[in-house]
């Protein structure tokens, strides 16, 4: 029997999760609901049925979630990095400078307003 087939959601407190979503939607392009949420439909999202979503734990040690100082980190597909950190930074997103590039891909982070890491992910062509 399978038991687990997938990531089926990320859910965490916020201080203010309207404002959150809010900015979620403006700045990340998130299609928040009426209800607070975004239902990530696959299929629409990649149509070429092949991607990745990652599940994994790291050292309670780590700092690769800093400057955040949460237990957790969302990591977002994107299609072009490069171009959506130019925009986060035109529009006053707190933007790390570092960009990583490797086989797995391109690599950028931002923070959001409540001092969450974000990692943007641009998969490698045709992944």
């Amino acid at each position: 029997m399978r038991r687990v087939t997938g990531i089926g959601g990320i859910f965490f407190k916020a201080a203010d999760p309207k404002a959150l979503a809010d900015w979620y939607r403006v700045h990340l392009g998130l299609k928040v609901e009426d209800w607070g949420g975004v239902a990530f439909q696959w299929a629409e999202d990649n149509a070429s049925g092949n991607g990745t979503t990652i599940w994994s734990p790291f050292k309670a040690d780590t700092t690769y979630f800093a400057p955040s100082t949460a237990a957790f980190m969302v990591n977002f597909r994107v299609e072009d990095l490069h171009g959506l950190l130019a925009v986060l930074r035109e529009e006053g997103c707190e933007v790390d400078e570092k960009v990583d590039e490797s086989e797995f891909g391109k690599f950028g982070w931002v923070m959001d307003p409540e001092g969450n890491r974000i990692e943007l992910w641009q998969p490698p062509s045709g992944k």
